[in-house]
């Protein structure tokens, strides 16, 4: 990715949350390449640091932070962190996120919330902490979240995790149009099929093939797919006038019918 002209991030910061996953870790990677620095915040520290010295061998600052996106005190310890390393905060990639194929009238409360809290309740947290850090910045910025093909019409099987991305994509169109005064554009990816460790597990051969039946490209997508979106989402110049916006890269899925 360039770190010139059009798709530029050279000067930015960007907050990665998730990070250490493989998805969010290859946008990561993909906004380091494009010129931002990033901070990968991850419940996992080993995953979260392990990003990091991938993005530093790329010769960008970047760091691995703990964090826990379902708390807001751990949350504005992240921020603080980001801020006395980097000093302000461009972007934010909201990428935490669980899944489960639990029929519906096994689903406990506690896994509901579970997933909520995990895929839903991160997004709207982050966005209080990391937004409003924009907003006294004065500086503009661009939030990304992460939607899904199943945030509707909602996929079968993944009752908790639909509810959940329907939600985030009422998150993000609000924010749009609350931060637009504040040139904070804030929009979704809604990716298709992916396949990652969350989501594995619900590949049954039965459930790909309807998968495939219904992908006009008939194929799933790779991480590296994602980094275009998120780079583009990012950009000041590139995208500077989208907001509320929710871009599918799905290889064509929810275009099908029948």
């Amino acid at each position: 990715m360039s770190e010139n002209g059009l798709f530029s991030l050279t000067g930015q910061v960007a907050v990665v949350i998730g990070g250490g996953g493989v998805l969010a870790g290859a946008m990561a990677t993909g906004l380091a390449q494009a010129g931002a620095e990033i901070a990968i915040l991850d419940l996992s520290k080993d995953g979260a640091e392990a990003r990091a010295r991938t993005i530093q061998g790329l010769g960008r600052g970047a760091i691995g932070v703990c964090c826990d996106a379902t708390s807001k005190s751990s949350l504005e310890q992240a921020l603080q962190a980001v801020l006395v390393r980097f000093g302000h905060v461009d972007i934010l990639l909201n990428a935490a996120g669980v899944n489960s194929g639990t029929p519906f009238f096994e689903i406990g409360e506690a896994e509901w919330q579970r997933i909520l809290n995990i895929d839903l309740t991160s997004v709207f947290l982050a966005c209080q902490v990391f937004g409003k850090a924009m907003v006294d910045a004065k500086l503009g910025g661009s939030i990304i979240n992460i939607s899904s093909v199943s945030s509707g019409p909602p996929l079968s099987k993944v009752f908790t995790y639909a509810v959940a991305k329907a939600g985030v994509n009422q998150i993000t169109q609000f924010l749009a149009r609350e931060l637009a005064p504040n040139n904070i554009r804030v929009n979704a990816i809604l990716p298709g099929f992916f396949p990652a460790e969350q989501n594995r597990k619900l590949l049954t051969d039965e459930r790909v093939a309807s998968i495939m039946g219904h992908t006009p490209m008939n194929r799933f997508g790779e991480s590296s797919e994602l980094v275009g979106a998120a780079v583009y989402l990012a950009s000041r110049q590139a995208s500077s006038f989208v907001t509320g916006s929710i871009l599918r890269v799905d290889g064509g899925f929810t275009a099908m019918s029948i």
